[in-house]
């Protein structure tokens, strides 16, 4: 409670400021304000608004890039360190949330050379030392099966990550699962508050949700949403698209293509997207089906 006291004062000195000067850069402090209270759109719009006013402030991409890192769009996140290291240079932050983005994402290749270089320079640091044992164990843990991609979180940043019910996910291949196993595992995910496994037009499969005539509705604006993506990328140069991400105000719609069903996932504002997709990575690998995996 006294963090989120500290926290809600910081705002208020900091919009107080921004309404004397809209020019200051105090921006990026108000927006990490809101990234460390886990208020993740507010956070996002501050420090967007900023940049575009001060676009070439390096700290204030730092704070966009750990946004979203939180909210779980890896690329986007690397875009944003990348910028910052582009306008102020390496520097120790910068190299250990790149790090922890490279686990994300998968590629511990990358992660591994920056921790190695970081631990060689800071032996003792036991951030760094946990990173550098999930991004050499993991390779070894991952199913053949399994696409990797994420990682656990090792907390590298100062915000609290959404507290979820698998907060490190095992990634060891297992004996196989059904799909009703599948869609429950996903269900009990801390944030999730429906799934639903569609065919190519929308029509439910199989649910946990609620309400069957929400539920039907949602698949059928699933799968109307994912036929136009679908076919606008057929005709364009970036390829088959890997999931759907939508965002509102108090809802999250992620849509993920398997070989021949559509994978609708409703969430709130609880869910930690990068816990969630490599507890659906792991999942996958033990699915017993030949569906495709994301």
């Amino acid at each position: 409670m006294a963090l989120v006291a500290e926290l809600d004062d910081r705002i208020a000195k900091c919009n107080k400021i921004l309404e004397e000067n809209p020019n200051s850069q105090i921006f990026a402090a108000l927006a990490e304000a809101y990234r460390k209270k886990g208020e993740l759109e507010k956070a996002f719009r501050s420090c967007q608004n900023g940049l575009r006013i001060h676009p070439n402030y390096g700290s204030a991409h730092m704070v966009m890039a750990k946004i979203n890192f939180d909210k779980g769009l890896f690329d986007w996140a690397e875009m944003e360190v990348n910028k910052a290291v582009e306008l102020d240079g390496h520097s120790h932050a910068t190299d250990l949330l790149l790090a922890e983005i490279y686990i994300y994402k998968g590629e511990f290749a990358r992660a591994t050379k920056i921790l190695d270089r970081l631990h060689s320079a800071d032996r003792n640091n036991q951030q760094i030392l946990k990173l550098l044992e999930i991004a050499r164990k993991l390779p070894l843990e991952a199913s053949p099966k399994s696409p990797t991609v994420g990682a656990i979180s090792a907390a590298t940043t100062e915000a609290p990550r959404p507290e979820t019910k698998e907060s490190a996910p095992d990634i060891k291949s297992a004996e196989k699962i059904s799909m009703g196993e599948f869609l429950d595992s996903l269900f009990a995910i801390t944030g999730v508050d429906g799934i639903l496994l569609l065919n190519r037009e929308g029509l439910v499969a199989d649910s946990r949700w609620e309400e069957k005539q929400a539920a039907d509705e949602f698949g059928a604006v699933a799968g109307e949403i994912e036929r136009i993506i679908r076919t606008q990328l057929e005709s364009s140069p970036f390829g088959k698209y890997e999931s759907i991400l939508l965002e509102a105000d108090d809802i999250i719609i992620n849509i993920l293509s398997l070989k021949e069903s559509l994978l609708l996932i409703k969430a709130n504002k609880r869910i930690n997207l990068g816990t969630m997709r490599l507890k659906m990575v792991s999942l996958l690998g033990k699915l017993d089906s030949d569906m495709s995996q994301i």
